[in-house]
């Protein structure tokens, strides 16, 4: 979770701020990835098992990579 700023309106510290630029970061990757797989039907349409999700996406994202690839 990112650091807010104070609410005295201080700026935060730089250490702070780096951490922020790196969380905006992996959560785009993270957001850009599951809108990517929501293409997928097998995801949108997605009556599975809770127990069996972890395998879908698992066999999706192997698939991504695949065409990635080539």
């Amino acid at each position: 979770m990112p650091y807010r700023t104070p609410r005295d309106g201080s700026e935060l510290p730089e250490w702070k701020d780096d951490l922020n630029a790196t969380h905006r970061k992996v959560r785009a990757r993270v957001e850009h990835v599951l809108s990517r797989m929501k293409n997928f039907k097998i995801l949108r349409d997605d009556r599975r098992a809770a127990s069996t999700l972890a395998d879908t996406v698992s066999g999706i994202a192997n698939l991504h990579n695949i065409l990635l690839d080539s």
